[in-house]
């Protein structure tokens, strides 16, 4: 087991971030000393979050100095997608390994930290979705397209979710692209009716985005041939479901080195 790892998380104090403090605080072989916000520069965590009360951490509002100072091993970012980048960017040219959950990080961006991971033989791991069954959904579609060419994929998420399709749906309509035969689905002479009604359009496949408050993180891949049907689904209900996958990543990104994106590419 992988002990004594430095952590710093950036966006203690949003929902995920919360998560990620408690998960971290939690472990013997990892140690936070550090978190990134946007506000609060210079107090200790517990004086800004009554549930940390135990946590003494500091918070920084600059990257460059927390890192700089604490010298961690790793930063788990779980922010949006513009720090997110910054974060990761930052983090590797001063040899602290990224583990970033947060999603909207332009393709352009993505290919950029590639670069300098893999230049600099340093773990980063990008991952659109921690929750080990959302992994095994995406997996479990990759093994199911090899013989349905007919897909569309529906995701739904919280009502403030920034970014649609969401970064697993997008993930897992890449994974089944690599397997499936191309086909342009539903009638050729289909029309909308209302612009946008058959969703994204990906390789020929459809991707569906639902936005309503209740909901936390969901995905169904729908599957149909003649006669029959198939469909996998993943449900999230709480956001302690990504934590076991952000500590894998944690343990992982410290023995890696260069650039792993999406967390079926670590899982044995």
């Amino acid at each position: 087991m992988t002990e004594g790892i430095k952590v710093v998380i950036a966006g203690p104090r949003g929902r995920m971030g919360r998560e990620a403090v408690k998960m971290v605080t939690n472990q013997e072989h990892l140690q936070l000393v550090g978190v990134i916000d946007r506000q609060d520069n210079g107090r200790a965590l517990s004086d800004i979050d009554p549930q940390f009360r135990e946590v003494k951490c500091q918070v920084y509002t600059s990257i460059h100095e927390c890192l700089m100072e604490q010298r961690p091993d790793c930063l788990i970012d779980l922010t949006v997608p513009e720090a997110a980048f910054y974060h990761a960017k930052t983090a590797m040219e001063l040899n602290v390994r990224p583990v970033v959950g947060t999603t909207g990080i332009t393709l352009q961006e993505l290919e950029e930290l590639k670069a300098i991971a893999n230049h600099k033989k340093i773990g980063c791991i990008i991952a659109p979705n921690f929750a080990i069954g959302a992994v095994l959904m995406m997996k479990f579609s990759q093994m199911a397209a090899k013989y349905f060419q007919n897909v569309e994929i529906i995701e739904l998420h919280h009502d403030q979710k920034l970014d649609a399709p969401s970064g697993t749906a997008i993930k897992t309509a890449e994974m089944i692209h690599e397997v499936r035969e191309p086909k342009t689905q539903g009638h050729p002479n289909e029309t909308e009716k209302l612009q946008g009604a058959r969703g994204a359009n990906f390789h020929g496949m459809h991707i569906h985005s639902v936005r309503l408050p209740g909901l936390i993180a969901h995905q169904q891949v729908l599957f149909g041939e003649k006669g029959e049907t198939l469909t996998i689904r993943h449900d999230s209900y709480d956001r302690e479901s990504f934590m076991t996958g952000v500590k894998v990543a944690v343990e992982t990104v410290m023995k890696l080195n260069g650039y792993v994106y999406g967390l079926e590419n670590i899982l044995d």
